[in-house]
Order: structure tokens, then sequence, then C-alpha cells
């Protein structure tokens, strides 16, 4: 008689690692979609801001940080909503906001009159929305794109872990680490292409792509997806809100927070300045979405032999290793534009070492954040370690705000749009990125803006290696007592 396979349900010990439920494979291809319309739209929203919609750099660079911070902040209060209304519902309101969202960020520009049109270096740029209120309407859609994009990362990771068991919980998390990261690559990678073709037009029709995409995640869970999560009590608000206090009521939960707040600021750069940087420093062919992916692709590569051999050592002594990376990372930002005008296997050199220092910062981030959850989980009171775990991405939340504004003001300073100045200068730039004539003055300081993130990374590294010293000490005593 044949024995009969065993199921892999959730709960059930023993089955194969590759069978999943089907709640679970349709949570996972919508994760992989709402990625991929997130990371597309994410990677050039900065130059949507200012080269769509008019607004200069530094309201460009406070609007965009407002609204990735706000999308680590949120999470955990949507997640409490989510276990309320089900898991069901919360995605559909997840994509149908997501998908009105990006939709208006297509609709909008053709709203907003008094558009003209100019040329510069030969690609379309639209202008003439300075003198308007009509931008501002960027406002409320930012906030509808906010709300449903919170409830995806509690809900997706949520199905995760309810459709898997003991037997196949290490590949199902896997599983949705992969999607997440082809997400990830398959959104920015779009972005080069539009531009190529259709000018700065190709950033409003990115919107079209997310907006399309969201719609068919919405349409993939109204259709497929009946998760064994069903309504329930889960969390108040109140007992959210008092898990936010009681983690910033810990001093050396808070320190931390602010200490890993400086390595992402600096990484946080790879969408606040570097794709104006190196459109105004190498020209607009430089494909700034392609080397944003060179950071997924270093932490693919490396974090697995990081965590082998950093097996043996704490998770402090692993994220200090990669705060002391991330300095390195940032000089070599800077280098490009310093070296010399002659390009580097066929690369500009400003383009060339930007894909350098965004490998170097890959490599940081394999030895600082998967370490960083272990070191904060631990630093929980027992039987709390959820509720603190869902506000453990507070340094993003502090970073963006704070590094997206720093960087409006840098790149107005020393790296300024090279479409507001005179018709000297601009002719004098286009030339420079040629490589037929120095820089004008106005970008010959440019990268002092990665001077201050190298010093700001070289900061929170020995900042880091002090709070370690002195953890160890008070434990240390702390044991002795005990």
């Amino acid at each position: 008689m044949t024995a009969k396979p065993a199921t892999a349900g959730p709960g059930t010990p023993t089955g194969s690692t590759w069978r999943f439920s089907r709640p679970f494979w349709i949570a996972n291809v919508v994760e992989l979609l709402e990625r991929g319309a997130w990371y597309g739209v994410f990677i050039a929203i900065t130059l949507y801001l200012s080269r769509i919609l008019g607004f200069n750099d530094i309201e460009a660079g406070v609007i965009s940080g407002v609204f990735s911070a706000g999308l680590y902040l949120l999470p955990p209060f949507s997640g409490a909503l989510a276990d309320r209304i089900g898991f069901r519902s919360a995605l559909l309101l997840a994509f149908g906001l997501l998908t009105i969202g990006y939709g208006l960020m297509w609709v909008l520009p053709t709203m907003l009159q008094n558009a003209g049109l100019v040329t510069y270096g030969q690609k379309v740029t639209f202008t003439g929305l300075e003198n308007t209120n009509y931008k501002w309407l960027f406002i409320p859609v930012m906030l509808v794109i906010m709300v449903g994009g919170s409830f995806i990362k509690s809900v997706i990771t949520g199905t995760v872990a309810t459709e898997t068991n003991a037997v196949n919980r290490a590949r199902g998390y896997s599983i949705f680490y992969a999607m997440v990261n082809i997400g990830s690559f398959s959104g920015k990678t779009i972005v080069k292409p539009l531009r190529d073709s259709m000018g700065d037009e190709g950033l409003v029709t990115l919107n079209l792509f997310s907006a399309g995409a969201t719609l068919l995640a919405f349409l993939a869970v109204f259709a497929f997806y009946k998760g064994a999560r069903a309504p329930g009590a889960g969390k108040s608000m109140a007992e959210i809100w008092s898990s936010l206090v009681a983690v910033c009521t810990r001093v050396r939960l808070l320190v931390l927070i602010l200490i890993i707040t400086g390595f992402w600021l600096v990484q946080g750069q790879l969408y606040a300045t570097m794709p104006k940087y190196v459109l105004r420093m190498a020209g607009e062919g430089a494909a700034f979405a392609w080397y944003a992916n060179v950071n997924p692709a270093a932490v693919v590569l490396t974090v697995g032999l990081v965590t082998q051999l950093m097996r043996r050592y704490s998770a402090l002594t692993s994220m200090t290793v990669g705060m002391l990376i991330m300095p390195i990372s940032a000089f070599a930002m800077a280098a490009g534009n310093v070296i010399g005008a002659n390009h580097i296997y066929g690369m500009h050199p400003v383009a060339f070492m930007m894909v350098v220092g965004i490998a170097f910062q890959g490599l940081a981030e394999s030895f600082i954040s998967p370490r960083f959850l272990e070191y904060f989980s631990l630093q929980a009171p027992k039987g709390q370690e959820g509720l603190y775990l869902g506000f453990s991405h507070l340094h993003s939340f502090l970073s963006y705000i704070v590094g997206f504004a720093m960087s409006g003001v840098m790149l107005d300073k020393w790296c300024p749009d090279p479409s507001k100045m005179s018709a000297d200068v601009q002719a004098q730039h286009l030339e420079a990125i040629a490589g037929r004539a120095p820089l004008p003055a106005e970008y010959a300081h440019a990268h002092y803006i990665w001077f201050v993130f190298v010093a700001i990374a070289l900061a929170s590294a020995v900042a880091l290696v002090v709070f370690g010293r002195i953890t160890r000490a008070r434990d240390a005593r702390a044991a002795t007592r005990g």
C-alpha cells in the first residue's frame, strides 16, 4: 500500500519544504508586484518632484523624506488594524489605495496648468510649475500611498508566518526575501529604458507601470487570496502606542537606534542624493537606477559569506565592522569628482566610483542588518520581543526624514540644478561632462556632499564602538552583582 505524502499545512511538523498553501504563493507574488511598483517610483521620486512637479531640491528632499519615513513608522499601527479586519480585507485596502495613489501620480502632471516644456542636454524636462500651487496636490496623493504601503509589510510577513510550519518556514522566508529583491531589481531596472525613450516624461509614465502592478496585485488578492488569518481582536492602538513609548524610554535601545540611524542616513542617499548627483555630474545618460541595483546584488552575493564568517562573533561586533566600512563607501562616492575626467571601463568617473561606493554599502549592510534585529530583540523585556521588533525600523524613520532634508540642502548648495543656471554655466556644464572643459565653479565642490556623509559614518562607527564597550562593562557588572 502506497503511503500518502505528508502535507505541509500550517502547524504540520512533516512534509516537503516546497509545499505551501495558495495564500502563501499569492502573498509572495503580490509582494513582488508591490516592491517593483514601489522601487521603480522611489528611486526616481526626487527627480519626479523636481523635474515634473517643479519643487526645488530642498522642497523635494523634505517631501520625499517624510513620504518614505512614514512607511517605517505606520506599519505597527496598520498591522493592528489588519488583525481586526482580516488580512484579505487589509490587502485589498492596501492595493486599492496604492493603485489610486500611483494612478494620481500619473494623472497629476496633466492636471497642472501652465506647464511648459524646455530642452536641456537633449532631454525633455518639465518646467513652469514653480509659480503654481497645483504641485502641492502631491501631498494628499503621498498620504494615500503612504497609508496603503504601510499595510504591506505587516500583512505579507504575517501571511508567511501563518502559512508555514517548522519544516518549511526557513524556505518560506527565503522565498519571501527573494521576491522582495526580484521586485526591487525589476522596478529600478525599468526606469532607464523609459527615460531613454521618453526623456523626463518617462518619470510620469513610470507611475502608470506602478499603478498597473498594484492593480494586478489587487485583482490577484480579490480572486485567489483566502488567508488563514480571520478578523480578530489583535492589538489595540493604545497598546501599540504604549510599545512605541516603551521603546523610546529604554535608554540603551534609544541610543542604539540613534547610532544605527547614522548608517541608514548614509545608505538612504542611494535614493535621496545619488540620482540627481550622477545626472548632474556624469550626464543625463547615467543609469542611476541600474547603479542602485548594485546594492541588493552586493547583499545577495555577500550576506551568506559574512554570516558564516561572523557566526562566532557577537551581533555588536558584526555591526561595528559594517559601520567601519561605511566611511569607505561615502569616500568612494566623493572620489569620482576629483580623479579626473577620463572614463573608467567606459563609464564616467563619477558614475564608476558611485558604483564602487554602492557596492561597499551593500557589503556593510550584510554585516549590519541581519545582526541588528538579533541584538534589538535581546534588549526587549521577556515576552515582549514581538512588540518591540515592530518598532525596530525607527532608525529608518529618522534617517529618511533627516537624510533627505540634508540632501536637498547640500544639492542646492554644491550641486545645483543646471537648468536653473545661466546659459553660460549650462554650456560649460555640458562641455565639462563631455570632458572638454573644467566644471563650472558652481559644481567644483559637489563632492563635499559625500565628505559630509564620510564624517557622519565615521562618527556613527566610533559611537558604536563606545556604546559596545560601555554596555559590555555594565552587563559584566550586573552579572557579577547577580
